[in-house]
């Protein structure tokens, strides 16, 4: 489990296929590892993974092919938010954040907001329907690993569009501010509303 609070920015150093997926191994940046070991997760741009080998800043991870399938951000050279798992003593700063992304999101605009000076931002994103059914208005949401909350929501034919807010610091300290349009997104939707909706159709 995480909060959605990205503790630093890495980079993809290496990718290997390994039967039906990938080993990619991460230079941590930042990110302390005295406490990391072989076997704890790390939230790798929003999906929860394993550490599976270590050499000193390097942290390798197997990543499988449902993964590589439902994710985007892992090519080699692409900088990724890391975040350790939550201990239970710890602060929730921002949502419980899994670390099971949901599905792509694909950037619709991105640009700073009007009479702010540049310090804002806006990020609108284009979902599946099916997605963005899970997704409301003042509701928590993780876009490659980062807590943010849905500021509108809007369903077209055939997509869903929310957008959000990002603040000066948000966008200095996650990869977020290298996005533009057409850029694909890893995209969580908050836990209750899995589980909300779940019950709805249940009970329907």
């Amino acid at each position: 489990m995480f909060t959605g609070i990205v503790q630093a920015v890495g980079r993809v150093t290496r990718s290997d296929v390994v039967g039906n997926g990938a080993r990619i191994v991460v230079d941590a940046g930042a990110l302390g590892l005295d406490d990391v070991a072989l076997g704890d997760s790390i939230a790798v741009e929003g999906c929860c993974l394993t550490v599976v080998a270590r050499d000193g800043n390097a942290l390798a991870f197997d990543v499988s092919r449902e993964t590589l399938a439902l994710t985007a951000g892992f090519a080699v050279g692409a900088p990724v938010n890391l975040e350790k798992s939550l201990r239970l003593a710890d602060r929730l700063g921002g949502h419980l954040v899994q670390g099971h992304v949901d599905g792509r999101g694909r950037v619709a605009a991105f640009a700073p907001v009007a009479g702010d000076d540049g310090r804002n931002w806006r990020l609108d994103v284009d979902v599946s329907r099916a997605l963005g059914r899970y997704i409301a208005q003042k509701g928590s949401i993780a876009i490659n690993g980062v807590s943010l909350t849905v500021n509108g929501v809007a369903d077209a034919d055939s997509a869903t569009r929310f957008h959000v807010n990002l603040i000066p610091h948000t966008l200095a300290a996650t990869t977020l501010a290298a996005l533009a349009p057409g850029r694909e997104v890893n995209v969580e939707v908050d836990l209750m509303a899995r589980y909300a909706a779940r019950l709805a159709d249940v009970a329907g």
